[in-house]
């Protein structure tokens, strides 16, 4: 898949800065923090960092942060946005990690692994370097959101990012790991939705607790050993 993401940069931050946008990486960026909890001087790691959306609430955190991409011009922009920041920044494949055993106190990933076959084998990974005690943090796409549906739509006419992806639904993400997970979904609304109507329908989908959002998270606690 090496790329496939290198024209993507400014594409992809301007999207974030839109209407719609911006109110998806609220309602994204409040759930991975819930559910990764990051704390002031814990070391995080951050798989597939792309430009460093994500990346910038766990700086804010005080978090130190090893961001990983395969794609130098994401990598860059993350750089860029963290300087001056303690943030790391690693290229390499996510597959195989390029560090020690029990390396991180946490461990995240937002959106890479849908262009993975075998997702669970590199969430291996994840643990591999995570300490004991630590959480393990995966955000994917949900097939079971209305989102998937326009992006497959897209992906058949030839979409150069989302004809690469693989959509997983909360128990395929439960599948992944032979331990208990916690998953939680987020962006009940669409992309054409008016930002106040969107603000409705998060607020309802969040108090059902329905698993249908389009932003999809599991997390699990590696064992103490």
């Amino acid at each position: 898949m090496t790329g496939i993401f290198d024209e993507w940069p400014e594409k992809y931050d301007q999207w974030f800065e839109t209407p719609i946008g911006s109110l998806v990486r609220e309602y994204e960026g409040r759930l991975l923090m819930e559910m990764l909890r990051p704390a002031k001087g814990e070391r995080i790691l951050d798989v597939g960092c792309g430009t460093g959306v994500f990346t910038a609430y766990l700086l804010a955190a005080g978090s130190i942060v090893t961001g990983l991409e395969l794609s130098l011009p994401m990598l860059r922009r993350a750089g860029q946005k963290a300087a001056g920041m303690p943030f790391e920044m690693i290229r390499a494949d996510m597959r195989i990690l390029p560090f020690a055993d029990n390396s991180f106190d946490k461990t995240v990933s937002v959106t890479a692994i849908e262009f993975l076959e075998d997702a669970g084998m590199t969430i291996s990974e994840f643990f591999r370097v995570t300490k004991p005690g630590g959480l393990i943090a995966v955000a994917t796409l949900n097939s079971l959101s209305p989102w998937a549906a326009r992006r497959k739509a897209a992906a058949k006419e030839g979409h150069p990012v989302f004809k690469h992806a693989r959509f997983r639904s909360p128990a395929d993400m439960a599948d992944l790991v032979p331990l208990p997970a916690l998953i939680r979904s987020a962006v009940h609304f669409l992309k054409t939705d008016d930002p106040n109507t969107a603000k409705l329908m998060e607020s309802d989908g969040t108090a059902r607790g329905l698993d249908s959002g389009a932003f999809l998270i599991a997390r699990w606690e590696k064992p103490q050993t």
